[in-house]
């Protein structure tokens, strides 16, 4: 096995294991896949790994479910550096308007890599949020959004953001998508890492 495949493989692992250790709140797990700098981006979440972890197994606690899936995934490897995409959905589950619903975001995890003291780990993890819906779990409910709040989101994700809001959270209103200037300016971000560039 070459040295850049078993970069890949480990990478990927990672990333694996992200998904399903966040999921099941396995902590103890999960903080080890990143570096101890590591931040996480997120619709309802900016902030260090340490307090990803804390706001997640609050939320837990507050009946919030936010559940991922994975699907393929490109590794760029450069020297102890790496940006992996990875195919994703997000689901989650709520009421909105009175009326218990599910969203489903496609996109993908945008993810920064760094090889230290022979260690892969997690230094920023951004996801781009391409296409989401909601669907009331009835579907002989009557759902009426507010037009107008869903309209202040991108496209992308603005039915996971309009639920999230309605739960409570601040979502972050400029994130990436499927096109535009915030991809544009993240693909150049990981451009400048994969040269060894700081963020």
């Amino acid at each position: 096995m070459t040295d850049d495949l078993l970069h890949r493989l480990t990478i990927r692992q990672l990333v694996e294991d992200w998904a399903v250790l966040r999921d099941a709140r396995m902590w103890e797990r999960f903080r080890p896949i990143w570096h101890d700098d590591g931040r996480m981006m997120a619709t309802w979440f900016q902030g260090s790994r340490d307090e990803f972890i804390k706001v997640s197994e609050e939320g837990w606690q507050k009946g919030v479910r936010i559940l991922h899936f994975l699907g393929g995934s490109t590794i760029d490897v450069a020297g102890t550096r790496a940006i992996a995409q990875t195919k994703m959905t997000i689901s989650q589950r709520a009421s909105v308007e009175g009326v218990l619903c599910d969203v489903v975001c496609t996109g993908r995890f945008y993810d920064f890599f760094e090889k230290r003291a022979d260690r892969w780990g997690l230094v920023l993890r951004q996801p781009i949020y391409e296409k989401d819906r909601l669907d009331p779990l009835d579907p002989s409910a009557k759902l009426a959004l507010d037009q107008e709040l869903l309209a202040r989101f991108p496209e992308g994700y603005r039915h996971l953001a309009y639920l999230q809001t309605r739960i409570g959270y601040t979502v972050k209103p400029d994130m990436p998508g499927l096109d535009g200037p915030e991809v544009a300016a993240l693909y150049a971000k990981g451009e400048r890492w994969l040269r060894g560039e700081a963020l």
